[in-house]
């Protein structure tokens, strides 16, 4: 016989159900912080924001999405010697999981840098002069518990270490890296199928890197990402003085394919003169851009972002520059040099070979240090138009805890894009803000037939 349970038990177990979840949504909004008031945009709305415990001066971005549907944000650290998880399956209340602290007594260490691939994770550790007693150049991180991430092997390379890197998945990563015998950072493959014994099986470097070439005249370094393309035959990189199209096939004797060279006016800043590339495969085209060193406008040459037509590997071609973007009508300076601070692009949403990033389409976002976010339609990628734009309020009296990273005034550094749309962007003085496009999606120009000229 079965029991049916009473109309009291019934309303009991449905009081009980309903606590429970007003309980879990109290804890939930318990863990998102307020959003700061004050910032200023057109077309984006802030919907999240984590202050990170404190740790503001987070850096780059790389996300895991679980099979069980839960997003895991991994941030390194540019004040702090470490990495940040933020758990953001739902993006608009982010819940700060834990700080991983890296313990050394050389604080010329940065911990800036993250990329990751399915359960595996390398991050860097890099500085910007000889280490006396260096550090492993990367350290791969199990992360099959997202929550608790496990060591589980380390790569030592020259002696400062690595900057951006990149883990396609699969077999091989490839490094920015200090090597011993050369001359700043070159390009380095990695096999990692066995995290735990990782070795470098290949390498590319511009000539005049080596010891005992001739010596280039100019700035040469690899600042990094690789980005493989989706048959992994061939990468587009920034390597400056270029854009680098390299011959992939096979990885342990990459071969060049083309380059485009970018040299005064362009900026004039180091390894950073071409300091990233994000190539959209499937159009065809890259962006490029360098990054500001000098405060107040006052780098060498102009700092740039523009689109290069890459449809002949061998022979890629810049098409267009982006506008500069404005101030807002009610700032009290005249332009972005004008406020202080760096001026220019930093970075766009990169690790494009993760799933749980959105693949570039026609909106291009970048963090543009003292403009903070900034957003472009790339539809027709000879016209970029900016779109839409979010300023993070000024943050006054915040302690300087020096470094390359310090500003007198605020500045937007890192972002990524996630596969859901949420912009997820890391500030020098706040913290983690997250944030949607609320703009029109432009469409792609469809392409007429040319007439031809009368005879």
């Amino acid at each position: 016989m079965r029991i049916t349970p009473s109309k009291f038990a019934q309303k009991f177990r449905q009081a009980l159900l309903g606590a429970s979840i007003l309980t879990l949504a109290t804890i939930t909004a318990a863990w998102a912080d307020p959003i700061p008031p004050g910032g200023q945009g057109e077309h984006v709305k802030v919907i999240g924001y984590s202050a990170l415990e404190g740790r503001y001066g987070a850096f780059k971005i790389a996300i895991k999405q679980t099979d069980n549907g839960r997003w895991y944000l991994y941030t390194g650290h540019t004040f702090d010697q470490g990495w940040s998880i933020v758990d953001v399956t739902d993006p608009a209340k982010p819940r700060y999981v834990k700080f991983i602290p890296f313990q050394t007594d050389d604080k010329s260490i940065l911990t800036a840098q993250v990329t990751l691939h399915g359960n595996l994770m390398m991050t860097s550790l890099n500085s910007f002069a000889p280490q006396k007693n260096p550090q492993p150049a990367v350290l791969l991180w199990d992360i099959t518990d997202p929550e608790n991430p496990k060591q589980v092997g380390s790569w030592q390379g020259g002696a400062t270490g690595a900057h951006r890197n990149s883990y396609p998945g699969g077999k091989y990563a490839y490094l920015s890296t200090s090597y011993p015998g050369f001359k700043g950072n070159i390009m380095v493959v990695l096999d990692v199928s066995d995290p735990a014994h990782p070795k470098d099986v290949g390498k590319w470097w511009q000539p005049g890197q080596k010891d005992g070439e001739p010596a280039f005249d100019g700035p040469q370094s690899f600042h990094g990402p690789v980005n493989m393309n989706p048959d992994g035959k061939w990468a587009t990189l920034p390597y400056t003085p270029d854009m680098v199209n390299l011959d992939m096939s096979d990885p342990t004797n990459p071969k060049l394919l083309g380059r485009v060279t970018f040299t005064p006016p362009f900026a004039n800043v180091g390894s950073q003169s071409v300091h990233t590339v994000l190539p959209l495969w499937d159009r065809k085209i890259a962006y490029v851009s360098s990054e500001a060193q000098q405060s107040d406008c006052k780098d060498f040459g102009m700092n740039f972002a523009g689109m290069v037509d890459n449809s002949n590997p061998a022979k890629p071609q810049l098409i267009s520059i982006f506008p500069s973007p404005r101030p807002p009508k009610n700032a009290p300076y005249k332009d972005f040099c004008d406020k202080g601070g760096r001026f220019g692009p930093h970075n766009t949403s990169q690790e494009i070979h993760n799933p749980a990033i959105q693949q570039p389409g026609n909106l291009l976002d970048v963090a543009w240090f003292n403009a903070g976010l900034r957003i472009f339609d790339i539809s027709n990628p000879r016209l970029p138009t900016e779109v839409g734009y979010y300023m993070p309020p000024e943050r006054a009296n915040m302690p300087d805890k020096g470094g390359a990273h310090a500003s007198p005034v605020n500045w937007s550094e890192e972002l990524a894009v996630d596969a859901r749309g949420n912009i997820f962007m890391n500030d020098d003085k706040w913290g983690l803000f997250v944030m949607r496009y609320t703009g029109k999606e432009p469409t792609t120009p469809s392409k007429a037939p040319v007439k031809k000229a009368a005879k």
